[in-house]
């Protein structure tokens, strides 16, 4: 087994390359690195046609010939890459403490491709070899164990679906809207995936609890050295000791070699990079935990552990920054989620909660998991404010900007889940509402 370390200038120079990746997409494919090998007079003969066609975009813009079915096109790589005609991307980038936010409005469907899973950082991103990870469990139980990667790959495997989302999502929305907010600003710290691992109970059944036990301490092993603490209960039943993230190992922003996932419950407490977990008789109060994570109340109190995500949607198209075509039908799209179970339905209003009409939810509805949702809504070409509710299994319904300011307050500063809207001008621009 090698031992290099890894140096920071390699660590940034990784990065560059990764940047320079991002360049190379908006490349042609005879201009790619990885094209078939070909000689510069030959990769121009074949991204020109033999007779001129439309140009297929201003200099600089991705190209592709007027017929493709003249050109032989690239051969195979080793990874798959997006047409360089797409070009989904996080943001903001270089982040080593805060977050880089999905772009939802670029999204189809309920899965996040794992490259675009918001990232939400407290000391950059742990480096970790999995051949050295370990895992210890231990606190109150008979048998204190040390558990390697391949230890959790030869016990039973599961796999389910979830959101993971920040606290803190939808923050910049409540705290300073401006119009000019997208999707991915407004509510972008939080994706879905298809997590596959090991149950906790196992790990939990296999090192004995002693009596007395109620907390479960999980700690990461990046610089941050972050902890939270996890009420037995959660761990006994759906926690999630995670590998592998839709079809692949964990990428490593989202915790490799492994990570915590606790369906429905706040993102910080899905402790990335997992190295140990202590039962305990008692929360650890961690600092975050007490200073962090906690929701202010306009009464001068704080609720602590407020740890489920509530009902929540977003509506991702229209959205800023599209601009409709005309009058007449358009698609209003979006997502719908709950930490406390299944979204029932959704309710869509084109007259800025005046009325409301049932959205369809496409299939399949999971507990705890995005939920996409479609309206077909005719636009007279007249501004128009649309609007998304969510109602989840418990009854719980999304409330209003103003419902929420009334019960948080203005200094609250998590678990943002008021009704969102989106503002049509009679020109077809879209904003985000801020009133």
């Amino acid at each position: 087994m090698s031992d290099r370390s890894i140096s920071r200038r390699a660590l940034l120079g990784g990065a560059a390359a990764a940047a320079g990746g991002a360049v190379l997409g908006t490349l042609a494919p005879a201009q790619q690195p990885n094209a078939p090998h070909t000689t510069p007079s030959e990769a121009a003969r074949a991204a020109q046609p033999s007779e001129p066609g439309p140009s297929a975009g201003p200099p600089g813009a991705p190209q592709a010939p007027p017929d493709p079915t003249k050109v032989p096109g690239p051969a195979s790589e080793a990874l798959g890459g997006r047409s360089p005609f797409e070009a989904p991307a996080l943001a903001p980038t270089g982040v080593t403490t805060g977050a880089a936010n999905t772009p939802l409005q670029a999204l189809s469907g309920t899965i996040t491709p794992s490259d675009l899973h918001f990232q939400r950082h407290h000391a950059g991103i742990a480096v970790i070899d999995p051949a050295r990870w370990e895992l210890l469990v231990h606190g109150l139980v008979d048998r204190p164990t040390v558990f390697t990667l391949a230890d959790l790959k030869r016990l039973p495997a599961t796999t389910r679906t979830c959101f993971v989302e920040c606290a803190g999502n939808g923050r910049s929305a409540y705290r300073t809207p401006k119009r000019e907010l997208t999707p991915q600003d407004t509510d972008g710290m939080s994706s879905n995936s298809e997590w596959t691992g090991v149950l906790a109970s196992v790990l939990l059944r296999e090192v004995g609890v002693r009596s007395g036990a109620e907390w479960v301490v999980a700690e990461g092993g990046d610089a941050s050295v972050l902890n939270r603490s996890v009420p037995l209960e959660k761990m006994r039943g759906d926690a999630l000791v995670a590998y592998a993230q839709n079809g692949e190992p964990l990428r490593m922003a989202n915790g490799y070699p492994v990570r915590l996932v606790l369906p429905g419950f706040e993102g910080n407490m899905q402790i990335k990079w997992l190295r140990r977990l202590e039962v305990s008789a008692a929360p650890t109060m961690a600092r975050n935990e007490t200073s962090k994570y906690t929701d202010p109340l306009p009464n001068g109190t704080a609720r602590q552990f407020s740890f489920v995500m509530d009902a929540k949607s977003v509506i991702t198209s229209p959205a800023h920054p599209e601009r409709l075509a005309g009058a007449g039908w358009h698609q209003v799209t979006g997502l719908a989620w709950s930490g406390r179970g299944r979204i029932t339905h959704v309710d869509v209003s084109a007259d800025g909660g005046r009325t409301w009409t049932a959205a369809a939810l496409q299939d399949p509805v999971l507990p705890a998991a995005y939920t996409r949702f479609t309206h077909m809504w005719r636009w007279d070409g007249r501004p128009a404010r649309l609007m998304s509710r969510a109602t989840d299994e418990t009854g719980a319904v999304q409330p209003t900007l103003a419902e929420f300011r009334r019960v948080r307050g203005p200094g609250t500063d998590y678990h943002f889940n008021h009704i969102r809207g989106w503002d049509v001008d009679a020109d077809g621009r879209v904003f985000y509402a801020v009133d």
